[in-house]
């Protein structure tokens, strides 16, 4: 059963069901009014026999009779009956008088009027107060309300009625409903249908703004843009890789041919082997970055994050660093250690942070003249500062904007070894260890990149 047709049965279903209990109630209600009316017109009929019956001394059933037919006051298969205060039957309207047990004669004097139901008739017993003050007469009334059960049952059959056929017209304003329900949803599903790699820039549109669709069209366009943020991403990734590698294996290739072209001599293919194993050193290099970039895409990977004091890992970057070229030259100052070595400490991922300190100094070393990175390490209010400032030739402000971006590189650094992915690795791994990192450059003067880690 698809949302339609689900809405439309539950809408049907509510509508109907309290419809069904507003007409319950009604029938009932109205019986219950229709049995106190006749409750009230017994008692007033068999106080009015008991009256004649105590005015006129010797009356007979038959005058009685009589009188109520010339007033047509008698009731469908009346049956009164009185007792008097010795418990006797004195009048008898019925056939037969109805006999009544001690009790009930006990609660009927003491003012209690007793209702029940005779052979499908209503009856009622009463008191009556004599005038000169005797002990009370007790009136038995039994009448069949024909006209009220007659009415009663009439609007039985009208509530019926009434329930089905407005039950119909809910159903076909339940369908209406749920169509004017679900067009928003269709509308999005057609919008949806339309969408594909190419087009990831469409989105989808819902006429209300406020609603819960709404909120779902939005949510999905945000995807859609996250979508097409990574398509955009991976091409550009697979275009720049593509045009990256190219440059050596072409080299490769180039060096190989000339060396296949003619016999050399084995001086001649030394050269052309050093040539091709630095080319593959630096394709190497690069698959190497590339992969590292690609491991820290949003869950791509597990990171074991721990505690770990951060000037340690600073001390292990620099070793990496003089190791890889000991030209580099890294100074590590703390500007105050502090008494608490807690303070040092943050939950991080130990391994790639290292290669994100390590990829800032060699930056740094690359960038200045002297080959050398000043890294100045504080804890200002419980926050940890890394400082990493080169002397270089700084950046320009136009360009700033750019440097975390893969693959970017600097017009006035094309002449430096690189590949543009060391700055866009770092960043992506300082902000997955929970920390920023910013710059600051002035042209001519240098650059200084700073890290922030949080407090606990």
């Amino acid at each position: 059963m698809n949302i339609k047709a689900r809405l439309t049965l539950m809408f049907t279903m509510l509508v109907g069901s309290i419809m069904a209990l507003f007409c319950l109630s009604i029938y009932f209600f109205y019986d219950q009014y229709r049995e106190k009316q006749f409750y009230s017109f017994l008692n007033e009929r068999g106080q009015t026999i008991a009256q004649l019956v105590e005015a006129s001394n010797g009356i007979s059933k038959a005058d009685i009779q009589k009188i109520e037919k010339e007033n047509k006051t008698i009731l469908l298969n009346e049956e009164i009956t009185i007792y008097d205060g010795s418990d006797s039957v004195i009048f008898i309207s019925g056939k037969e008088k109805y006999v009544l047990n001690a009790p009930m004669l006990a609660d009927a004097r003491s003012g209690k009027e007793i209702h029940t139901k005779e052979h499908k008739r209503e009856m009622i017993v009463i008191r009556h107060i004599l005038q000169d003050h005797r002990k009370p007469w007790v009136i038995v009334v039994i009448a069949d309300d024909y006209l009220g059960m007659n009415q009663l049952d009439r609007l039985r059959q009208i509530l019926v009625i009434g329930w089905l056929l407005s039950l119909v017209l809910v159903g076909v304003a339940g369908w209406q409903f749920s169509n004017d329900a679900i067009k928003p949803v269709a509308d999005i599903i057609d919008q949806v249908n339309n969408i594909s790699a190419g087009n990831l820039h469409e989105k989808v549109k819902v006429g209300r703004e406020k609603d819960e669709l709404a909120l779902l069209a939005e949510t999905f366009n945000q995807m859609l843009t996250r979508l097409e943020i990574a398509f955009v991403a991976q091409k550009n990734f697979v275009s720049h890789a593509s045009h990256e590698l190219r440059t050596p294996l072409a080299l490769i290739m180039s060096e190989a041919e000339l060396s296949l072209m003619k016999e050399r001599t084995p001086a001649d293919y030394q050269d052309a082997l050093q040539g091709i194993w630095a080319e593959a050193k630096e394709m190497n290099e690069l698959v190497n970055r590339l992969l590292e970039l690609a491991r820290t895409d949003e869950n791509a990977f597990k990171v074991s994050f721990s505690r770990i004091r951060v000037d340690e890992v600073l001390w292990q970057a620099k070793t990496t660093i003089q190791h890889k070229n000991p030209d580099n030259q890294v100074h590590i100052h703390y500007a105050k250690i502090p008494d608490d070595e807690e303070q040092l400490k943050r939950y991080a991922d130990e391994s790639l942070l290292r290669t994100a300190f390590v990829n800032l100094m060699d930056n740094a070393c690359k960038y200045s003249a002297n080959n050398t990175v000043n890294v100045f390490l504080e804890i200002k209010n419980n926050q940890i500062r890394i400082y990493f400032k080169d002397t270089g030739i700084g950046i320009s402000p136009e360009e700033l904007p750019y440097i975390f971006d893969t693959f970017y590189r600097s017009a006035k650094t094309i002449s430096k070894p690189g590949y543009g992915i060391g700055l866009a690795l770092t960043k992506r791994i300082i902000n997955m260890q929970g920390a920023t990192i910013d710059v600051e450059s002035v042209a001519g003067t240098g650059t200084t990149f700073i890290v922030r880690f949080p407090p606990f």
